[in-house]
C-alpha cells in the first residue's frame, strides 16, 4: 500500500473521529432554557467581553431553535461514520464539507484569539477539502455538462 493511501486513510479516520465525537457531544448536555441563556449572557455585557457574548448568543441561539443543534449533531455523527467506512467515505467527505467550513468560519470570526482551535479547525477543513479533491474523477464531470 502506498504511503499516500495510508495518509488519506489516516485523514478519513481523524476527520471522521472528530465529527463522530462532536456529534455525540451535541447530546451530552441538556439544552438550557431561554432564561438561563439570558442570565449567562448578562454576565458578559461589558465591551471587553463582547466576543464571549457573541459566542454564547450564537451557540445558544442554535440550541434554542429546538431542532438545529440536534440536526447538526445527527449530521456530524452520520457523515463522520460515512467517512470512516471505506465504501461511503467519498459521500461522507462531500456531505461534511459545509459543516467543516462552518466550524472553521465560526472559529475564524468568533474565536480569533484561540489560535490552537483555529489551526485545528482549519486543519480539519483542509483535510476535508483534500479528501474531496482526491476523488476528483468521481465528480469532475458534474462541473461541465456538454450541451446537446
Amino acid at each position: 500500500m502506498k504511503a499516500i493511501n495510508i495518509l488519506f486513510i489516516v485523514f478519513r479516520l481523524v476527520l471522521g473521529g472528530f465529527m463522530v465525537y462532536g456529534g455525540i457531544q451535541k447530546f451530552q448536555k441538556p439544552i438550557p432554557s431561554p432564561v438561563e441563556v439570558v442570565e449567562k449572557a448578562e454576565k458578559f455585557t461589558s465591551p471587553e467581553k463582547e466576543s464571549t457574548l457573541q459566542k454564547i448568543l450564537y451557540i445558544s441561539g442554535a440550541k434554542q431553535t429546538g431542532y438545529f443543534w440536534q440536526v447538526l449533531g445527527i449530521c456530524e455523527l452520520l457523515f463522520g461514520l460515512l467517512l470512516i467506512l471505506q465504501g461511503t467515505s467519498f459521500v461522507g467527505a462531500v456531505f461534511l464539507l459545509p459543516i467543516t467550513l462552518h466550524i472553521f468560519l465560526f472559529h475564524l470570526f468568533l474565536e480569533r484569539d484561540e489560535l490552537r482551535e483555529l489551526l485545528q479547525t482549519g486543519g480539519l477543513f483542509l483535510i476535508n477539502i483534500l479528501l474531496v479533491l482526491k476523488e476528483k474523477k468521481r465528480w469532475q464531470h458534474l462541473l461541465w455538462i456538454k450541451p446537446i
